[in-house]
């Protein structure tokens, strides 16, 4: 991440916005308002610290120089290097090197632990500033140098560092929890206000430097409204949530959860009633060379409607159909994984849909759940088989409509890389103290998440809609308008999108993760493309970011 998207605390300025002139000119915009924003517009500065890595000064291992005579390391007690690094984004690293020494100049060496080195010079006591982009995520061990010539002592010190981003794995979906039988936890119904915990690294062939792994998770048999958070195995709970539910629903959502240092995910069960859970895993990230994000604007693979990707006609009940990804619409040939938002139309009777590698054998997991006559959609990530397609499995009795946008691929030459961050809420249009109202029908909110967007290339947000008293279905898409042209009346306004990334009834609550790019200008727009006002919640989770 950028020192200034650090700065401003990952999201800026929200604004209002009308159903047909687009946002209004909030009071305060751009990077420069950040903090005096802070307290009334949602900001978040703190959630954009990064990981420390630190090696004190009595660390320091002096050594005599070759040809420095009678002059020994031991006579020379006060040159030493205390190590400070900090990672602020996927692949980069700030060090800071504190010096203690003579009044002398004195050689400064890094070496990144990567093949790559940096000299400096330095005079005496003080502190030296450098920073490292790593080509590949991983793990390195960060060496510094400071030689005395003059007297003839070396001091070296290091750190051991590991990027904050991780590259993504596939994984073929498998059911790691299902609290109504008992698989990954003891059997029975998580009590409200409870919570549950799954091992996931060292679990089903993920490995145990699994950093963060992505879930589809169901919460079923509910008997009353509630919600449900997943966050890092013996880490705080966050504020946010996942999914949210009524009474009676069973509802799916796509998580990218951080895997806690003991290997486990945990699920806290927000309401007040007894709810089961179910997880099924369908990739993982790792910091290791693997697959690398690439964000595309969302383009539309499948429309059983129109007979576009597949035949035309409902999908038949427990029937299958197979599609091609790579190579289509902008999608390059060798992709291993793809990001889907997958919607379910006109449902004769309900059941679920499963999606995975194209031709393979049909799974036991699911990926969105439905009952008849309902409109709902799921993001999915699923592998790709070895030429590029996928398919979709109908597990209902009866016929179904089924829709597929492509938002996103992983693939070896993708240089993206995950990092989560500590959860926080960007948009809450429930907060009238911080928001001007609700989400306008056919209208929208414009969010600057990166006011210097090279080197974003995604941000991971998990939408809700709440409040509705209609029914309708949100788009979520990168500005294609700068910000001064998207807050002056007179603009061109920005084109309405012709993809959807979740549907809601009237009356309902519906969430559903969002992966999407942040464009030229780094500002995400958020669609009402209904004809009444709702409620619009965002949470933020991770940033894929390249180097």
């Amino acid at each position: 991440m950028t020192a200034a998207l650090v700065a401003a605390g990952l999201g800026l300025i929200p604004s209002t916005a009308s159903a047909t002139e687009g946002p209004a000119k909030p009071a305060q915009q751009g990077p420069g308002a950040a903090q005096a924003a802070k307290g009334t517009q949602g900001m978040q500065a703190t959630k954009a610290s990064g990981e420390k890595f630190h090696s004190p000064a009595d660390r320091t291992v002096r050594t005599t120089l070759p040809g420095a005579g009678n002059k020994a390391a031991e006579d020379h007690p006060g040159l030493a290097a205390e190590i400070t690094g900090e990672s602020y984004s996927a692949h980069r690293l700030e060090l800071i090197t504190k010096i203690t020494g003579p009044d002398v100049t004195l050689d400064v060496v890094v070496d990144w632990g990567d093949g790559k080195t940096e000299k400096t010079t330095a005079k005496g006591t003080g502190e030296v500033y450098h920073s490292h982009v790593y080509a590949e995520v991983g793990e390195y061990v960060v060496k510094v140098t400071v030689t005395d010539v003059a007297n003839g002592i070396q001091a070296a010190n290091q750190i051991a560092f590991a990027t904050a981003g991780a590259e993504f794995t596939p994984h073929a979906p498998t059911r790691l929890l299902d609290t109504r039988d008992g698989t990954g936890a003891k059997a029975g119904k998580v009590v409200g206000r409870g919570t549950t915990r799954v091992r996931v690294a060292g679990n089903s062939g993920i490995p145990a430097g699994a950093t963060a792994v992505v879930l589809n998770v169901t919460v079923t048999n509910t008997t009353a409204d509630g919600h449900v958070t997943a966050y890092a195995g013996g880490g705080s709970r966050p504020d946010t949530s996942n999914l949210n539910h009524t009474a009676g629903q069973s509802v799916p959502n796509l998580v990218i959860v951080p895997v806690g240092e003991d290997g486990y995910v945990e699920f806290f069960n927000g309401g007040w009633s007894p709810v089961d859970l179910v997880a099924d895993v369908t990739g993982y990230f790792t910091r290791s060379a693997a697959g690398g994000y690439t964000a595309m604007t969302p383009a539309r693979f499948v429309d059983t409607r129109e007979g576009l990707g597949t035949a035309k006609g409902r999908l038949a009940g427990r029937g299958t159909f197979t599609t091609q990804i790579d190579g289509l619409k902008g999608v390059p040939k060798g992709i291993t994984a793809v990001a889907l938002n997958v919607t379910v139309t006109n449902p004769g009777e309900a059941g679920h849909l499963s999606v995975f590698p194209g031709g393979g054998q049909t799974p036991t997991t699911s990926n969105l759940n439905f009952t008849a006559g309902q409109t709902v959609a799921n993001s999915v990530i699923v592998p790709v088989s070895a030429d590029g397609r996928i398919s979709v499995f109908n597990g209902s009795w009866a016929g179904t409509d089924v829709v597929v946008d492509v938002v996103g691929h992983y693939s070896k030459d993708s240089r993206a890389a995950y990092r989560a961050i500590d959860p926080w809420r960007a948009i809450d249009t429930r907060d009238t103290v911080a928001w001007p109202g609700r989400l306008p029908a056919r209208g929208y909110f414009s969010q600057w998440f990166a006011p210097e967007p090279e080197g974003v290339e995604a941000f991971t947000f998990n939408t809700t809609v709440t409040n509705t008293t209609d029914s309708g279905f949100l788009s979520v898409a990168p500005s294609p308008l700068p910000w001064e042209e998207n807050t002056d009346p007179n603009a061109p306004k920005p084109p309405r999108p012709g993809s959807s990334t979740l549907n809601w009834a009237k009356g309902a609550t519906v969430p559903n993760l969002v992966q999407t790019g942040v464009g030229e200008y780094g500002i995400i727009n958020f669609w009402n493309q209904g004809w009444q006002d709702a409620d619009l919640i965002v949470d933020v989770f991770g940033i894929y970011e390249t180097n």
